[in-house]
């Protein structure tokens, strides 16, 4: 019996010795966190985010918001109100990079780790279509905001609990724009045969976010689209003509010239009054997909799926001159930012695909708008880049 005992005993000794070796194993197998659609995954050191691929995720049964939880979409961008035929599909598709993951940004654990900070979106109504995608998803998870329309923002909203404002200040050119008075410039322009047009004041930041640096601790831009509105600014009819220091630029310089000298001004206004450890963005140009036409002579945009690269290709080639080489005109400009304290946050390449999440005749319009985004949609990825950007920023870690 003693034997037996002994014999039960050496078993026990051996089945624990083997536990405690299995326990602290360095080959000892571990197995991933459970999957939520909002991810909070660690930010790989070095990553191009904005070059990849679109793949259609069918995972996805839902959108991160939309109108009935967030009222703030304006009603020609709300393609699922609209019933646009693929408003479904359009949130479906991920952006894959082609050498990691971009996560789809945590709004709980955004509005944590960003208490007590002010978010500054500055630009035109493509600015708005970012602004208000990141506005929804983050109040899907905080719903006690108070309105802020401070410092001539043209929307705003402080999220309560946790002390953080996102606001948009709605500007077309950046600077001070209007109408060419006759006693502008004392003869100058007339003498030469203006009579007529826009004057464009470009060390002259328009007011509505003249103070925003003064007061935002993140702060995006964008302009663009205006910068080539025959609408607006026809050449003839109504020719753009610039000042500086109160005084007409004469001879007249080009819209590109000027792009480039209001780029440079108000690029040195924000660094001068930006406060300690502002974090800096320009985002590069949303590309249009008019085909047909642009959006007065009958363009449209009617493709419900994203571009092949060689599409891609016919639609932007500046070679081709082509209806929708705008973004990448307007992007050789933003070399202005090189040096400075802005960093780029390139979203044309990505976009430019995207050919199927327009609202196009969904929105109410005379006309397709193939200029704007459907929310939810593709700027939801935008954010998802912007707060990547934001990461890598903050970690002091390159940025690509």
């Amino acid at each position: 019996m003693t034997t037996a005992v002994n014999r039960h005993i050496l078993t026990l000794s051996l089945l624990l010795t083997f536990s405690i070796l299995l326990t602290f194993s360095p080959n000892k197998t571990s197995y991933p966190p459970t999957h939520h659609r909002h991810t909070t995954n660690h930010v790989p050191t070095f990553c191009n985010y904005s070059h990849g691929k679109w793949i259609y995720d069918q995972t996805v049964t839902s959108p991160r918001y939309n109108a009935s939880t967030c009222n703030e979409i304006y009603k020609g961008w709300n393609c699922l109100g609209n019933a646009k035929s693929n408003a479904v599909d359009v949130f479906k598709w991920r952006w894959k990079p082609h050498q990691c993951v971009l996560p789809e940004f945590d709004p709980l654990s955004f509005l944590n780790a960003y208490r007590d900070s002010s978010i500054g979106f500055v630009g035109d109504s493509l600015n708005r279509n970012m602004f208000i995608s990141f506005f929804c998803t983050l109040k899907q998870v905080s719903s006690e905001v108070k309105k802020w329309r401070h410092a001539g923002a043209d929307r705003g909203f402080t999220f309560l609990r946790y002390n953080l404002t996102v606001a948009y200040h709605r500007t077309n050119l950046l600077v001070r724009y209007g109408r060419l008075s006759a006693n502008d410039d004392d003869g100058k322009l007339s003498n030469l045969g203006y009579e007529e047009g826009y004057r464009i004041d470009v060390d002259m930041p328009e007011r509505t976010w003249a103070e925003a640096p003064t007061f935002h601790d993140i702060l995006i831009f964008n302009t663009g689209h205006w910068w080539r509105a025959p609408s607006k600014f026809d050449p003839a009819k109504s020719p753009v003509l610039f000042f500086e220091k109160d005084l007409p630029l004469v001879p007249p310089i080009s819209p590109d010239d000027g792009l480039d000298l209001v780029l440079k001004n108000m690029i040195s206004y924000v660094e001068a009054r930006k406060r300690p450890g502002t974090i800096l963005l320009f985002r590069t140009q949303s590309p249009r997909h008019f085909e047909g036409g642009d959006w007065d002579t009958g363009g449209s945009c009617q493709r419900l799926h994203p571009l092949r690269q060689k599409q891609v290709e016919e639609f932007f080639s500046l070679e081709k001159n082509g209806t929708n080489m705008e973004a990448r005109l307007v992007n050789v400009h933003l070399k202005a930012v090189k040096g400075t304290s802005f960093k780029l946050l390139e979203i044309t390449s990505m976009s430019e695909f995207r050919a199927d999440a327009h609202p196009s005749s969904t929105g109410g319009k005379k006309h397709d708008d193939c200029m704007h985004w459907c929310l939810p949609g593709i700027t939801d990825i935008w954010n998802d880049l912007f707060i990547a950007k934001l990461e890598y920023l903050k970690s002091s870690q390159p940025v690509s």
